[in-house]
């Protein structure tokens, strides 16, 4: 059985934790043997970056050092995790991927799309997703239903105008690549929401 990769990609709060847990359910149906795991973090690396990346107490951050830092733990991610998994024949769901780099570094703090593309060229090799469902949300929704559950971190406190700015830039990227991002109301009930995720790995699946 041949290995496949899907993402979730999405703004703070939309979602994307509760449609990963009904996709590893329908993959394991399927006879998949399912890696689960979250960007920034997956590795005990990774996570001491994600550590450091989302501390409130940082928030002179320069969006430099921040692409640098979620470039690494992404390396460390594929090297240990995604890489042995995809070859040995193995599902894996991430909680976002380079395509979160692309828009939080690349579009709203903008390093540009390009410049993110090449520093994450050596982190990813060559595992980019297979397919990656965005569940797209207004900014607005998305900070409502985040403080509604935690403490906010470093990421999350950033104003309404930067979140705007990620949601639009999630749609800029899906319009650049509509084969493989797959864009997903995420105000619909969850049912119907999972039922487009379904409907989109079967026809990948073929």
């Amino acid at each position: 059985m041949k290995g496949i990769f899907i993402t979730m990609e999405g703004p703070d709060g939309s979602g994307k934790t509760t449609q990963i847990k009904k996709l590893e359910e329908y993959l394991t149906e399927k006879g998949y043997d399912v890696i689960i795991t979250r960007e920034p973090g997956g590795t005990k690396i990774s996570e001491a970056i994600r550590g450091v990346i989302l501390n409130r107490d940082f928030s002179e951050m320069d969006p430099v050092t921040e692409m640098l830092l979620y470039a690494s733990a992404r390396a460390q991610l594929v090297a240990e995790v995604i890489g042995p998994a995809i070859e040995s024949g193995k599902a894996v769901i991430s909680d976002r991927f380079v395509d979160s780099s692309v828009v939080y570094q690349g579009i709203a703090r903008g390093l540009g799309i390009e410049n993110v593309y090449s520093v994450n060229s050596h982190a990813i090799r060559e595992f980019m997703p297979d397919v990656t469902f965005l569940l797209d949300l207004p900014a607005e929704e998305g900070i409502k239903r985040k403080k509604n559950q935690k403490e906010l971190d470093r990421m999350e406190l950033e104003s309404l105008e930067f979140h705007k700015n990620v949601a639009e830039g999630y749609r800029k990227l899906a319009a650049l690549d509509t084969k493989r991002i797959k864009v997903i109301d995420a105000t619909l009930p969850i049912d119907e929401i999972y039922g487009m995720i379904k409907s989109g790995v079967e026809q990948f699946l073929g």
